[in-house]
């Protein structure tokens, strides 16, 4: 396979893309001066499901941050399908997925994938909002989780509320989705299986997702494309495209392409590394 070449964010109509421009971010100054992400340009079709990989401290959080409204930029330019960070939250037209569930402990699974909708109802009326929200039994039988609709969460393993936290974000009906980490806290097996799920959800669903992760195999199998970062400032190394046939399932993962794209998507981090050196 060869070699990705260093990215360059194409032309796109910013009503169907995601565009970021020179996008740096900068903690502190004089002697605590942080450059945690310099010169950022991406452009992501609305859609797309796209991974940010890297090693800690690469920027990926802050960039997902960024696009979700919940940090300020320092310098360049961020528009989400036309709309800023600020205007697209304000709306509801980007849904949260964290690394823990969040879930609040008094209410039902039902009740808490359908918070979104009952929060923030004047959003509804905004002209800004293009959010539809979902029927949240079907999208509850999609995860596994119908029968478990009206347990509380502290009867739920945590793969199960993890479950339910993505369930919650495809219910909010958001044309985004910001996913950091949300497979972090979890076994390997439990990993493997909701994988598969987010997956089998997304292809029914197709929304545009960004998504967080270490894992260069995880990546791979859900992404149509991979942005490889690198620290020191945080910056895209290469975007590579993932053109593996979709749907993809538990074989997916067990074909000689497969193994090529991982292969690549890690020697295009190890230069990165080896660049700053």
């Amino acid at each position: 396979m060869p070699s990705p070449l260093p990215y360059q964010a194409p032309a796109a109509d910013a009503r169907d893309s995601i565009a970021v421009k020179g996008l740096a971010k900068v903690y502190g100054a004089g002697a605590d001066r942080v450059e945690a992400l310099g010169g950022i340009d991406l452009t992501i079709p609305r859609g797309a499901f796209v991974t940010l990989f890297g090693p800690s401290g690469c920027g990926k959080s802050t960039l997902l941050r960024i696009l979700a409204g919940l940090e300020e930029k320092s310098a360049g330019a961020v528009t989400l399908f036309g709309q800023t960070p600020e205007t697209a939250a304000r709306a509801k037209n980007i849904a949260w997925v964290p690394q823990s569930s969040a879930l609040l402990p008094w209410l039902t699974i039902r009740d808490n994938v359908l918070l979104s909708r009952r929060l923030n109802r004047r959003a509804d009326r905004d002209p800004a909002c293009v959010s539809r929200p979902e029927d949240a039994d079907q999208v509850l039988r999609e995860l596994g989780l119908a029968d478990f609709a009206h347990h509380r969460p502290a009867a739920l393993s945590g793969g199960m509320r993890q479950r339910a936290a993505i369930a919650r974000g495809f219910v909010q009906g958001a044309p985004l989705m910001l996913m950091d980490e949300p497979f972090s806290a979890l076994d390997e097996l439990t990993r493997d299986a909701l994988r598969l799920r987010l997956l089998e959800v997304w292809e029914r669903h197709r929304k545009t997702v960004v998504f967080v992760t270490h894992s260069a195999a995880e990546a791979v199998l859900l992404s149509d494309r991979v942005v490889v970062m690198t620290p020191r400032p945080g910056r895209i190394e290469a975007v590579i495209d993932i053109d593996l046939p979709r749907p993809r399932g538990r074989d997916a993962a067990d074909s000689p392409a497969f193994d090529a794209r991982v292969r690549a998507v890690k020697d295009t981090l190890r230069r990165g590394w080896e660049g700053e050196e």
